[in-house]
């Protein structure tokens, strides 16, 4: 099948159930520990990119120096149209990078879990179609996405935080919110101006509805990165990017 780096960027923020059900389409994975030093690869060589969260803003290269190789990374993924999917600071990375805006603090933070809008737009995307009109995500974030880029396609919304989820092109999508969060990992988060046990109790009762959606959402990505692989790539050293 095909070559998925995933590029994480705390500690706390692996690709847990995503990075499962990756593997379960047949996808080998990558993982650069970028936040604890490991290189990123120079070119962008493999079938598929993920850019996981973190408590950066996308250009905060002062506090994280390894974000401008991965905007560079993300910048080749649009322009060879190599399937990517940002979450939360992957997506906030997407919309800069493709010249949309992302803001520090930008209104109430969200926290646990959600209730995601689906947006008419979405009834002909490939990874979003058919989803039911409302779909609970877990959120943990201050920052936001506040302009999109030009000609994205708007995805799904919350009150709070309108650009929750997004597509540039054809093959590159953001989420402002954590598909491969599991209820167990909120209880690892600070208490700022929420109670966690709450939060956490929230989520145990939606995870029954919003795993299977989810899963089905990332099936569809590994669906796009097997198509992509199919052109041929061949396998990837990781710790180079060469094929």
């Amino acid at each position: 099948m095909g070559d998925v780096l995933i590029v994480q960027n705390s500690r706390s923020g692996g690709p847990s159930r995503l990075g499962g059900w990756l593997a379960e389409a047949g996808h080998e994975l990558h993982v650069v520990l970028a936040h604890e030093g490991d290189p990123l690869p120079a070119r962008l060589r493999h079938d598929a990119l993920i850019v996981l969260g973190g408590g950066y803003l996308p250009g905060e290269d002062d506090r994280a120096p390894w974000l401008a190789g991965a905007r560079r990374l993300v910048g080749q993924a649009l322009a060879e149209a190599v399937p990517l999917f940002g979450i939360c600071l992957g997506g906030q990375m997407l919309a800069e990078v493709a010249g949309g805006r992302v803001t520090g603090d930008a209104g109430a933070p969200e926290n646990g879990s959600v209730p995601l809008t689906i947006r008419p737009e979405a009834a002909g995307d490939p990874l979003f179609r058919g989803l039911p009109p409302v779909v609970q995500a877990v959120e943990h974030h201050k920052d936001a996405i506040t302009r999109l880029p030009a000609g994205a396609v708007w995805l799904a919304e919350t009150e709070a935080c309108p650009y929750q989820a997004f597509r540039v092109g054809e093959r590159a999508w953001g989420v402002q919110f954590h598909p491969e969060v599991l209820p167990s990992r909120i209880r690892e988060w600070r208490a700022d101006g929420f109670d966690p046990g709450a939060v956490y109790a929230r989520a145990v009762a939606d995870e029954p509805v919003s795993t299977p959606i989810w899963r089905e959402v990332t099936m569809r990505f590994a669906a796009l990165v097997a198509e992509h692989a199919s052109a041929g790539r061949g396998p990837v050293d990781a710790r180079t990017g060469a094929a």
